[in-house]
């Protein structure tokens, strides 16, 4: 399938999951195009992990469908895992085996040809810069090394498309940016990404596209420089002192209805405003603040963000800890 000369690699249509009674997804609906890196943002429990599992074939959907390369992923689901790769959150990592017995091992497991698998190796080994390493236990890697032997099995069987959940969990800064560079040579390889994350600027920085999720749906959907774009208006964020917050309820009802003010969204200590113009507006919050005798110990200004987008939409920080459904 194609949209306006794009290639459609996964189309999701109403998907729909229950667990238990309860909701995991409600009607998930996108498409993922040939090429791309698309993340499924989130919080915990907000369902990524759900549509993640039903798109590799390991969940049956309850309502909807969804397909894979034009396959169905219930009719077709044999079809579909002989296309795909899946990194998983979880390390299936056993510490004494090698990096290279991990990798002859799987290709047992997906019954490739020996010379194949040697083949496959030594260029993945390469992708993900394990060659010196390759021949050491597990025991030995570094949280960001086990993380490149994860990628590694997962691109063994040389898939269209790679899964990816939670791809930097848990990773020093460094080993994050390393992964997010080996997942950028992937789609530079024609490697079709689809990835979860709950890390705004990993999804802001590497997702071609992405869908944000909460509470089993999706709240909105593009790129991210789109959602930014489409979020309006730029952020005046105030904070208050640790003996002064019980005045922001006061600030925010100073503000309410000002001119250039089209949204506010209180913090534990603090506001952020979302104003037309900010050179005209800041005058009005400060003298706001005075009125509702706030004493103010830092202004920001910026640009909508990706956090900015994801509150506007959901009404909560992406970070706040909610019922776990799915993950």
């Amino acid at each position: 399938m194609e949209v306006i000369g794009r290639t459609v690699a996964i189309e999701a249509s109403g998907l729909g999951k229950v667990y238990d009674g309860v909701t995991a997804i409600d009607g998930l609906s996108f498409q993922v195009f040939a090429g791309e890196i698309f993340g499924l943002l989130g919080p915990n429990g907000a369902g990524k992990s759900t549509t993640l599992r039903i798109l590799i074939t390991i969940v049956r959907p309850d309502a909807g469908h969804a397909t894979v390369l034009g396959h169905d992923v219930v009719r077709e689901a044999d079809r579909v895992r002989h296309l795909i790769g899946y990194v998983p959150q979880e390390r299936a990592i056993d510490r004494f085996l090698t990096g290279r017995e991990h990798l002859l091992l799987l290709g047992d497991l997906y019954h490739l040809p020996k010379s194949e698998t040697r083949k496959r190796i030594a260029e993945i080994l390469r992708l993900v810069d394990l060659e010196e390493q390759a021949d050491r236990p597990a025991r030995t890697y570094s949280g960001g090394m086990k993380r490149k032997l994860d990628l590694a099995c997962g691109l063994l069987p040389n898939p269209k498309i790679l899964f990816l959940d939670e791809p930097t969990l848990g990773l020093d800064v460094q080993s994050r940016l390393r992964i997010w560079d080996y997942v950028r040579r992937l789609r530079e390889r024609g490697i079709t990404i689809v990835m979860t994350t709950n890390y705004l600027d990993e999804a802001d920085r590497l997702c071609d596209r992405l869908a944000i999720i909460d509470g089993g749906r999706i709240k909105a959907l593009g790129s991210p420089n789109e959602l930014k774009a489409g979020l309006g208006g730029d952020i005046i964020s105030l904070t208050v002192g640790a003996s002064e917050t019980a005045c922001v309820d006061r600030l925010a009802s100073e503000l309410k209805g000002l001119p250039f003010v089209r949204a506010i969204s209180t913090k534990q200590n603090g506001l952020d405003i979302r104003v037309e113009s900010p050179e005209k507006a800041l005058p009005v919050v400060l003298e706001a603040a005075n009125r509702a005798a706030c004493r103010l110990e830092f202004i920001d200004y910026h640009r909508p963000r990706l956090d900015d987008v994801f509150v506007a939409l959901t009404g909560h920080a992406i970070r706040e800890e909610f019922p776990k459904t799915d993950e």
